[in-house]
């Protein structure tokens, strides 16, 4: 079997997988949270906080909500790394710096998981299983709460409640995280991926010196690191790793675990709003753009000219022959189309093109599927945009499932869509304008310059992963990558529960002949058209001083 088929066979099958799995997993998240009844372990956690899950919240509540928890969340994991050294099962390692546990504890609780430290060097097993994996359920479950609350602000009308942050970060933990991720655990310790607490082992010679290994709770980190979109690995090698992700099967498996539950919101969206037909509309667009990148990258990957590639079948260099191109293509497509990071190749030694479109994933706002929660949030603010054009288009006031779309929602919707740019780019040119943060460049020229625009790319929009290349680990780029991961979580959110607190006000508009039909393919192409040119027109400048600027070298 050539790698071309092989890589195609191995779409085909994830596809199929994903299909199977859209309507039941869709359908029980809509069961989730529109249930009236809590658990009885949800009671004994609602009383351990103290919160009344019944009491229903406007959109500046549920935000109070949103922002506190994630303050105690960095302030917590700031603490547990700064006192690492005096912790039991620190493997001997010593306590974080300032800057970097600054970094990784903003990381961890924006779901952004960026890590400027290798991770089998400086992470004991309670930092990475009391911190950093506590972290990977409770910021996914916070993701996909906001996802839930604007959902709601579509299907109610004429009042401002959203819900109930506590109830709805509860249920996503402990109804939909933790059973899947169990489950997913034990079929990658069934693979070979390792689970266990033991310290660091020395396994023979390498390079004149010895070469060690530690262990850890790795396959539960590793599934609810895909399952949450969160990216942060065990090791520094991230998927690449064997004892994360041994075998092609779990290679898969770990794509599908990363797909799964963005794609099924928009079921969820559907049935909670009362039309399946828009989840259905919602999904063609995610699913449209994730197959194009994905055939877009096996492409450039595969049939890339030079006497190497075609000796080698393909771009081989940084990837993991274990998975080969195909695999490969299909994991840097799916992890920077949502909001994981995690990687089982380096995207610094994709070619030119299929490294700038692991950067255009990210810079569309990840909605294609999308991280958990984020990218079904950040599809309906780009909806509303469309819909918006097309009312200008026609000269006639946009609705969107029945709802008004005047001006106070579309300058949310504005200033939503401006907030990652901005920081985007405003950091990447002060990083490539002063002395300093250049020194972290290996490379010069373009792929030097592309190294510094992916990780401003990857922080703002929450993926976390890295070009490879750039030594991450200074003052400045701890501190201004940590910035970027705040502001481009939360600042977003901010607009996104506003929007549904507006439209929740509102009263239902009733369809008539001239209401443009938002569940038809017309519509699916349109929302496609705006998402892409948008973008386009947002980074085209950077991305042709970078990776087109090496690909067409």
């Amino acid at each position: 079997m050539g790698p071309v088929l092989a890589g195609v066979l191995q779409l085909l099958a994830l596809i199929a997988a994903l299909a199977l799995a859209y309507v039941p997993l869709g359908n029980y998240m809509a069961r989730v949270y529109s249930s009236d009844k809590h658990w009885r372990v949800e009671k004994w956690i609602y009383k351990g906080i103290g919160a009344n899950p019944d009491t229903e919240m406007r959109w500046t509540a549920y935000l109070r909500g949103v922002l506190a928890f994630s303050v105690v969340g960095v302030l917590f994991l700031y603490l547990l790394q700064r006192i690492q050294g005096v912790l039991p099962g620190s493997l001997g390692f010593s306590s974080i710096d300032p800057d970097q546990a600054f970094n990784t504890a903003v990381s961890f609780v924006t779901n952004t998981n960026w890590q400027s430290y290798y991770g089998e060097q400086a992470m004991g097993h309670v930092v990475q299983t009391a911190g950093l994996a506590v972290q990977n359920f409770v910021s996914a479950a916070v993701g996909i709460a906001v996802a839930v609350a604007l959902v709601r602000g579509f299907a109610r009308s004429r009042t401002g409640e959203l819900g109930n942050f506590w109830s709805d970060l509860v249920r996503g933990t402990v109804r939909i995280l933790v059973p899947i991720a169990a489950v997913a655990a034990v079929v990658l310790v069934a693979c070979g991926a390792i689970q266990n607490f033991s310290g660091i082992h020395e396994v023979g010679q390498f390079m004149g010196g010895h070469q060690q290994w530690n262990g850890g709770a790795v396959a539960s980190q590793e599934a609810i690191k895909e399952l949450g979109t969160n990216g942060g690995g065990y090791f520094n090698a991230n998927s690449a790793h064997p004892f994360e992700n041994p075998t092609p099967f779990s290679n898969l498996f770990e794509i599908f675990l990363i797909l799964v539950i963005p794609f099924a919101l928009t079921r969820t969206f559907g049935l909670m709003v009362g039309s399946v037909k828009q989840g259905y509309a919602i999904l063609a667009t995610m699913a449209t753009i994730w197959v194009g990148f994905v055939a877009l990258m096996m492409w450039t990957e595969f049939a890339h000219h030079g006497p190497a590639f075609d000796i080698a079948g393909g771009a081989y260099e940084g990837k993991e022959v274990r998975f080969g191109v195909g695999a490969s293509s299909i994991f840097a497509t799916s992890t920077t189309l949502t909001s994981t990071g995690a990687v089982d190749s380096f995207h610094s030694s994709f070619t030119g093109l299929g490294g700038g479109i692991t950067m255009l994933g990210m810079m569309l706002g990840e909605i294609a599927p999308g991280g958990t929660g984020s990218g079904l949030y950040g599809m309906l603010i780009m909806a509303i945009i469309a819909v918006f054009i097309a009312g200008l288009m026609v000269g006639r006031t946009p609705e969107y499932l029945g709802k008004k779309i005047g001006s106070r929602e579309i300058k949310l919707a504005a200033c939503y869509i401006l907030v990652t740019p901005a920081l985007v780019l405003v950091f990447t040119a002060f990083a490539m304008a002063l002395p300093t943060p250049a020194n972290s460049m290996t490379n010069s020229g373009a792929h030097g310059f592309s190294e510094i625009l992916y990780a401003y790319t990857s922080a703002s929009n929450n993926n976390g992963s890295a070009f490879a290349g750039l030594n991450a680990d200074t003052q400045w780029f701890n501190s201004t990558l940590g910035l970027c991961m705040l502001f481009g979580r939360f600042v977003p959110m901010i607009f996104v529960l506003a929007l549904a607190g507006s439209l929740a006000e509102q009263k239902p508009v009733p369809a008539t002949a001239g209401t443009l039909r938002t569940d038809k393919p017309l519509y699916t192409g349109l929302l496609v058209g705006t998402i892409i040119i948008i973008t386009g027109l947002t980074y085209f400048p950077a991305l042709a001083l970078g990776p087109l600027a090496e690909g067409l070298a």
